[in-house]
């Protein structure tokens, strides 16, 4: 008796092992590292779309359940395919880690689209790609109009989507890349925001999770400070999410001016600023060094900015009779806060009109351009050049300048006590060549289609740096809708392209021309 179950025991270690053996080599599956991180992403799209669908089920204020259910039902049938039928091999040079950033991005902006489609609130699917784009990219524009009246869920879903987005969703699916024998360094360098990352712990993994974790606690405090300023639980958490993913969704047309409230503003700006900073800087100060927020120059220069811009734009505001000086500081540090941490929210209302920055006079609009352009700091859920990349080539222009006065004087672009090597210069000059040509050839398509030059140019700005509101008719108070559809699928690219920092997008544009030439130039010579 004993022999016999001894034997069934080690019939079933054996069958066990098979098949553990099995699917480890997974033998019907095809090498493709694009594949398998896109589905990576997908499935961690689920979770989002499922609590929105408890969400929309338990208010009464439609039933779009079922297109929130229908949507997560096909976005993790997807990403369990991808997963199951494709794997990494364990090289990803350059060029697979960019692809596969780049089409994560894309594919996950796809299948966020689909339970907004089903719910027929939007209308077109362009336009619920549109809303997923704005979303996923955590840029804040919007084609939704009206807001209010939308279901809840499906309005829980736009705030959720830009809190996958702002510290990205790549980070978060390399959290298990090393538990597969293949590193996920080289994905969190493309894909977090910043120019590079900074390992908080030995392990890719154990980074990944530290910065979730962080991020995660950001986020529930700000949800319970905006409750002890008197939000409802959905609003709290609602905009909980999107502050600290820095995207500026709302659940009300007017954003942040619906509440009119100076304790829920306040509560916001601060969390906006926290989230414009580097979450490495966070994590040193929660691990005993909170010295280390003085010691950063970029830190320094984020703040200043701010302020300058805060006082500048509240003072001109002030002797231009647009508002009282108490209330025009209100609306400066707001509006000033909000487009330097890319986060867009607009705190206009009927009682409060000087929160409409688009109103305001052509001097202090002029101030809040740079600030679009600039964004947050590197390594924050910011959009932007990022303040770091501003002082990198604030520093380039003057090393050079001294270069030309003085050709043979030897000297070094310096933050700090550390020179900056040339090839990051280099990167850092590509970069903001990049952006400006992007820029320009964007305004000049948007005002080839149709619009007003104002529009055309701040609206290709506010997409590339990931922002939301533009100026014009594009303000914090109106919408995408302004736009024609040609135009809305330019802007899409945008917000694509600043969120991936351009190279990722770029260089897969350049791979993908390389390798048709290289198909065209083998069938000539046959």
């Amino acid at each position: 008796m004993t022999s016999a179950l001894a034997r069934t025991r080690r019939a079933r270690m054996t069958a066990k092992r098979a098949v553990h053996r099995l699917l480890a080599d997974r033998p019907w599956t095809v090498t493709s590292r694009v594949g398998f991180v896109v589905g990576l992403g997908l499935l961690f799209l689920v979770p989002g779309m499922l609590f929105s669908t408890l969400v929309e089920w338990g208010s009464s204020t439609s039933d779009n359940e079922v297109a929130l259910g229908l949507g997560a039902l096909v976005t993790l049938a997807a990403g369990m395919l991808l997963v199951a039928f494709t794997r990494l091999d364990q090289d990803m040079p350059p060029a697979s880690v960019f692809a596969a950033v780049a089409w994560t991005w894309i594919g996950s902006s796809f299948f966020a689209a689909l339970p907004l489609w089903f719910s027929g609130e939007l209308g077109s699917f362009d336009n619920a790609l549109f809303e997923a784009v704005s979303g996923i990219t955590a840029t804040g524009a919007t084609v939704l109009s009206p807001i209010e009246g939308t279901g809840r869920g499906v309005l829980m879903w736009r705030q959720i989507m830009q809190w996958y987005g702002g510290m990205g969703m790549v980070v978060l699916a390399v959290t298990i890349l090393p538990f597969l024998g293949v590193g996920g360094l080289s994905l969190i360098t493309a894909e977090a925001p910043g120019p590079t990352s900074d390992r908080l712990a030995p392990r890719v993994s154990s980074t990944a999770r530290r910065l979730w974790a962080l991020y995660g606690g950001i986020t529930v405090a700000v949800a319970a400070a905006l409750m002890i300023a008197r939000l409802s639980l959905y609003d709290a958490v609602a905009h909980a999410f999107t502050i600290a993913g820095t995207g500026g969704f709302s659940p009300y047309d007017s954003s942040v001016g619906h509440f009119d409230s100076m304790a829920v503003e306040a509560v916001i700006i601060v969390g906006m600023l926290v989230c414009g900073v580097s979450f490495t800087l966070h994590w040193r100060a929660v691990s005993g060094n909170p010295r280390a927020y003085g010691r950063s120059s970029e830190f320094r220069t984020y703040l200043l900015v701010i302020a300058v811009a805060t006082v500048s734009t509240s003072l001109l505001n002030w002797v231009n009779d647009l508002t009282d000086l108490s209330n025009s500081f209100r609306n400066g540090i707001f509006s000033a806060v909000a487009l330097s941490t890319s986060s867009g929210f607009g705190n206009a209302s009927d009682a409060n009109p000087g929160g409409d920055f688009a109103a305001w006079t052509p001097g202090a609009q002029a101030l809040l351009l740079p600030l679009m352009v600039m964004g947050g700091m590197t390594g924050s859920t910011a959009g932007g050049l990022k303040v770091l990349r501003a002082q990198v080539m604030a520093k380039y222009m003057r090393v050079g300048l001294l270069r030309v006065k003085h050709p043979q004087v030897v000297a070094r672009v310096k933050l700090g006590q550390a020179a900056v090597s040339e090839p990051v210069l280099q990167r850092v000059a590509g970069l903001v060549a990049l952006y400006a040509l992007s820029a320009l050839a964007a305004t000049m398509v948007l005002a080839a289609l149709g619009h007003d030059l104002i529009t055309s140019s701040s609206a290709a700005i506010s997409a590339l740096s990931n922002m939301g509101p533009a100026l014009g008719e594009a303000g914090p108070t109106s919408n995408f809708l302004v736009f024609t559809r040609p135009a809305r699928g330019v802007v899409m690219a945008l917000m694509l392209i600043g969120r991936l920092e351009f190279f990722a997008v770029f260089l897969v544009v350049v791979s993908a021309y390389e390798r048709a030439r290289r198909v065209s130039r083998v069938k000539l010579r046959r």
